[in-house]
Parts: structure tokens; C-alpha cells; sequence
């Protein structure tokens, strides 16, 4: 079996590698590296200007992050260009993992947890085009339906596109199982199975440069954006989430009085999600944008699938925690804006204080109520940062020093947008005085 990226280039035919990280935001920073130079890459890696990449923490006058790829994660990608690939890397500085490096937070986070986190991870996304005015609007003029949600015809136009996908994630044998019209006019979804916690957080950047290349090919534009539009539901990234040790689920469990199929285990964790919800609003839906579409009164289809109270209960998609059997269960409150590494490793600090705790969740709503105990959940980014820097779990997933920068750059985000004129003010106020 190859053991290094040289072996597994040769064995693809891989002329160029991209060396792929991230910053904060999710941004994928990478460099084009050639096979001829892969020796090199794989024993000290490739230098970049981390102040120039984006949100790592970095000045300009710092030494050069060097992104150290991890093996494991390469990919070939030869539905793009032939002779591609991909290996998501973990930044270095002065021989050190970087600390404001989203894959290495994740990576220090799984090794304080004593089992091994699964995750699946729902990307949706939205396929919209350029008008002859410059204006983005659906890709499909056709797809026009108030509830668009699983038309077939709406699926079967943009077969191209979706079938293009799904056989380059199973040709890479992540294992699509689905691929579906979402509940906005253009908007898509494509499942894969889950995977240990690092590899679905990869998987979730790489899906998300391959979606945005292959729209590109057929002149369209792929967006993660949470709420691209007033009146249409907005992209969640839905997380699913199991604990195992070793081959055992440690998530299911006989005779649940609470009738979920949950272990005492599993009930603690939810405990924990629950109690630090407000905070991981702040990792989970990081974006001004993001609560637009949680504070979305009506849409088209009359619902924003957006949980705005930290409530859980059964296979019921209007709470924050949905369980929809008993070896899982998934956490609803994130949006396509969310940075994968930096969600999960906050929702698994979470979930993990409240096993430590051993916090009980009480028992599960019904379909479609919430206690009076179920907070509310932050109304506004400048909300969700105060909740964050509160909670010393949550930002602790981050480590202290990058909590305090990332909050930071999150309330200029908040003020930028909120010292802005909007186009809705002018029209409003126009004429008003």
C-alpha cells in the first residue's frame, strides 16, 4: 500500500498537488504545488504569508506559516483537471502546529476526547446565475415553484450538474447516497456518509471547492450562503453526531424510558449541547447573514427549518437537537457560513462537558413545542459573540488567545455591516422625512 503522497501521485498520474488549509472563516488558501517537488512538500512543506491568507492570526511582519500535509487526506481529483489533486495540510510556524489553524483546533480537541466522535455533515447550497443586468438569480429560470422541495423535474434539470457530483464523491468512495432539491427555489443538497470527525470536516472544505468549480464549468455559481434571499429559505450545514469507542456505538440505548432509544451517555451529551448552545452560536453561524435567516419570519414555503429555541426532542426537524434514532443525533443551528473543523470541535467541547458533568437534558419536546426552560437562541451575530466570550467551554474549544481574535474580527464583522447603508433604508427613509 502507498505510504507517501509521491507513491499515491504516481499511482493517479498526479501532475500537481493543491496543499490546501484554511483560515478562520473557511477560506481554502492553497499552492500548486508539482509533482516534481512532492518530496519536498511531504518533509517540510510550502510557505505562505499567513496575514496575507486571511484570518490566522498573523501580521505582516510574522514568520511564514508552512502548511505540513497529512497523507491521509489526499485526493485525487481528476473530475476537475486530469492530473489533479488535493491534500489538506496542517499549518506550521517555526515547527510548531499553528494554534489559529481550524484543522490543527479540531485536531488537539479529539485528542482530549476519550472516544471517537463520528459526524456526517448535510452541505446545502444554492445554484444561481448572472441576468443580462448583473443581478444573481436561480440558475434554473424554470425552478419558480413556491414549495420546490424534491421536485422531481427541478432534480432532473440540473441532472448534469448533481450527477457530475455524486460520482466524483463515489469515486472517491465517500459514499453519496442522495442527492435532493432543497426547499428554496435553486437550492440542492448531496449526502455522503459519515466518517470519523477530521476526515467528514475535510470532506466538507473539498466538497465545497468542488462544488464551486464544477457550477463554474457550467457557467453557474455555487453559494453556501446562509440567506441569499428574503424571501427563500436559507443553506444550514446539519451535523450528525455519535460517539463510539472503538467498533461499540456508545449512543443507542435499550430501554430509554424517554422512548428515544438513548443511553445515559448520549443524554449527557445532549445535556451539554443544550446548556452551551447561545455560545457555539457564535462557531456554528458565524455571519451577520446567518441571522437573517434565523430570524427569517416567513418564506416562500413557510418555513425556515432555522430552530430559534434550544430544545431537542424526537424525529422533529423544529428543534435545535433532532433525534431521529437512537445512534445519533443531529445538531440543526449550523448554516452553510460555518468553518466544519472549528463547529465540530465546539459542538464536541460541548457535548463532552456535559458527560463530564453528567448534565440531564430533561425529557425531549414534542412535535413542535418547546418548554419554557428551552432558551432562546441568539437573535443577532453581536448576540451569539457575547454568548460565546461567556463561555469559557465553548471559546476554550478555540484555546484563549484565538477566542479573543476571533470574536474580535467577528464584532467588526457586526459593526461594518451595522455602520452600512442598505438599500432597504434608503427606500424606506427616502421620502419619509
Amino acid at each position: 500500500m502507498a505510504s507517501s503522497l509521491g507513491e499515491l501521485a504516481s499511482a493517479d498520474n498526479v501532475r500537481f498537488l493543491l496543499a490546501t488549509f484554511v483560515d478562520l472563516t473557511g477560506k481554502p488558501c492553497a499552492k500548486l504545488v508539482p509533482v516534481e517537488a512532492v518530496a519536498e512538500l511531504e518533509a517540510e512543506g510550502v510557505g505562505f504569508a499567513g496575514y496575507a491568507a486571511g484570518a490566522l492570526g498573523q501580521e505582516p511582519y510574522d514568520p511564514d506559516i508552512m502548511a505540513i500535509p497529512d497523507v491521509g487526506s489526499y485526493t485525487p481529483l481528476p473530475f476537475l483537471r486530469e492530473g489533479l489533486a488535493l491534500v489538506h495540510c496542517d499549518p506550521h510556524v517555526n515547527g510548531e502546529p499553528w494554534p489559529y489553524a481550524p484543522r490543527v483546533i479540531l485536531r488537539r480537541l479529539l485528542e482530549k476526547v476519550p472516544y471517537t466522535p463520528y459526524v456526517g455533515a448535510e452541505v446545502e447550497y444554492f445554484l444561481l446565475q448572472r441576468d443580462e443586468t448583473g443581478k444573481l438569480v436561480v440558475a434554473d429560470a424554470r425552478d419558480g415553484a413556491a414549495q420546490p422541495c424534491y421536485d422531481a423535474r427541478g432534480v432532473t434539470r440540473m441532472y448534469d450538474h448533481l450527477t457530475t457530483v455524486s460520482t466524483a464523491m463515489n469515486t472517491l468512495g465517500w459514499g453519496n447516497y442522495a442527492n435532493d432539491h432543497e426547499d428554496a427555489n435553486g437550492q440542492f443538497e448531496q449526502n455522503f456518509r459519515f466518517a470519523d470527525a477530521l476526515t467528514t470536516a475535510d470532506r466538507v472544505i473539498t466538497l465545497r471547492y468542488v462544488l464551486h468549480m464544477l457550477a463554474e464549468r457550467r457557467d453557474m455559481i455555487a453559494t453556501f450562503m446562509p440567506k441569499p434571499f428574503t424571501e427563500r429559505t436559507g443553506s444550514g450545514l446539519h451535523l450528525h453526531l455519535s460517539l463510539w469507542d472503538e467498533e461499540t456505538p456508545l449512543f443507542p440505548g435499550e430501554d430509554d424510558p424517554r422512548g428515544l432509544g438513548l443511553s445515559k451517555l448520549a443524554y449527557a451529551f445532549v445535556g451539554g449541547v443544550l446548556e452551551h448552545a447561545a455560545g457555539l452560536h457564535g462557531v456554528i453561524a458565524p455571519t451577520v447573514n446567518s441571522y437573517k435567516r434565523r430570524g427569517a419570519a416567513t418564506t416562500n414555503s413557510g418555513a425556515t427549518w432555522s430552530p430559534k429555541r434550544a430544545s431537542y426532542g424526537g424525529n422533529d426537524r423544529t428543534h435545535l437537537l433532532r433525534v431521529p434514532e437512537g445512534n445519533r443525533v443531529e445538531l440543526r443551528g449550523g448554516d452553510g457560513s460555518a468553518n466544519p473543523y472549528l463547529a465540530i470541535a465546539a459542538v464536541l467541547a460541548a457535548g463532552m462537558d456535559g458527560i463530564e458533568r453528567d448534565l440531564d437534558p430533561g425529557d425531549p419536546s414534542g412535535p413542535g413545542k418547546f418548554p419554557d426552560s428551552a432558551a432562546e437562541l441568539p437573535v443577532t451575530l453581536l448576540h451569539a459573540m457575547e454568548a460565546f466570550e461567556r463561555d469559557p467551554v465553548v471559546s476554550g474549544a478555540l484555546g484563549a488567545e484565538v477566542a479573543a481574535y476571533y470574536a474580535g474580527r467577528k464584532r467588526e464583522e457586526f459593526f461594518a455591516w451595522h455602520n452600512t447603508v442598505t438599500p432597504w433604508e434608503i427606500d424606506t427613509y427616502l421620502t419619509a422625512f
